[in-house]
């Protein structure tokens, strides 16, 4: 298990319907709203290549308080986020997986296990209300030293056979996850994905590179206002085709931006709980 692709990052939100009018505001086209079994909701955006955000929110109170009673770790650990550092935020990150199982044993192993594996089945639908179920495994790592962002990697069991094309196209022109940018006192948090992905971590471990997007901690030289927050996971960088189509959809949106060396940096808002970054890549 020495390299592993992103699948997606976890963005905790009060209300699912503000999150999916910003996100839309951003430009982004917005998956229909998806149901878990055990009373969280989510609203995904989709980029080519499989990697997606979800915007994740409690449907049904009572129903995820019981699944936390019963040792679902993802509800659990959503809510010692929620409790932490309040409603909106930033508290996952998601590694691609073709075997759970053995991911679960490997955590077990290497002492880093996050707790019991989920299995799940769930709805999914295309833009054009086509439904199919998708059914997932899950296998978790923790860190000690980190409570406000958690790890876990995702087998996909059962693929829906739904067309997504459409909804992997936005107008603020974003093709995919560029980097992921942790805070700087996070590198216990970058340890752990190194011993989850059965690399030796060193002190001067300040990245975890992914095939196909990287996880770094803040730097110097990172626009100012990601430094404001002590959380564990401070921004997404997105990677996009035309930057001037990314200004025009931020402007038709009334988002406001600020234009930096490093890209369009959009500080955090209701329903985006992370700084979103707009770059051309190089």
């Amino acid at each position: 298990m020495t390299q592993r692709a992103l699948d997606h990052l976890v963005l905790p939100t009060a209300s699912l319907d503000a999150a999916r009018e910003r996100l839309t505001r951003l430009g982004f086209t917005v998956a229909p709203t998806g149901v878990h079994p055990f009373g969280t909701v989510n609203a995904c955006v989709y980029f080519p290549g499989g990697t997606f955000l979800e915007a994740l929110a409690v449907g049904e109170g009572e129903t995820a308080a019981s699944a936390i009673a019963h040792g679902n770790v993802f509800v659990a650990r959503d809510h010692v986020y929620r409790a932490m550092r309040g409603e909106e935020g930033f508290s996952a990150v998601v590694l691609a997986s073709d075997d759970a199982d053995r991911d679960h044993s490997a955590f077990a192993r290497a002492d880093i296990s996050g707790g019991d594996m989920l299995n799940f089945s769930r709805p999914a639908a295309d833009a054009l209300g086509n439904i199919d179920t998708a059914t997932f495994k899950l296998a978790f790592a923790a860190d000690i030293e980190t409570a406000d962002a958690f790890l876990f990697t995702c087998q996909r069991i059962n693929a829906p056979t739904i067309d997504r094309s459409s909804l992997e196209r936005h107008a603020n022109g974003a093709t995919g996850i560029g980097e992921i940018i942790a805070g700087e006192h996070a590198s216990s948090f970058v340890g752990l994905i190194e011993r989850a992905v059965g690399r030796t971590p060193h002190d001067t471990t300040h990245t975890a590179e992914f095939t196909n997007a990287t996880l770094r901690l803040l730097r110097p030289d990172d626009p100012a206002g990601i430094a404001q927050s002590d959380a564990t996971l401070a921004a997404i960088v997105f990677n996009v085709s035309d930057i001037e189509a990314t200004r025009r959809a931020l402007d038709a949106g009334g988002i406001g931006f600020q234009a930096t060396p490093a890209g369009l940096v959009v500080p955090p808002a209701k329903g985006q709980g992370a700084t979103f970054i707009f770059r051309r890549p190089n």
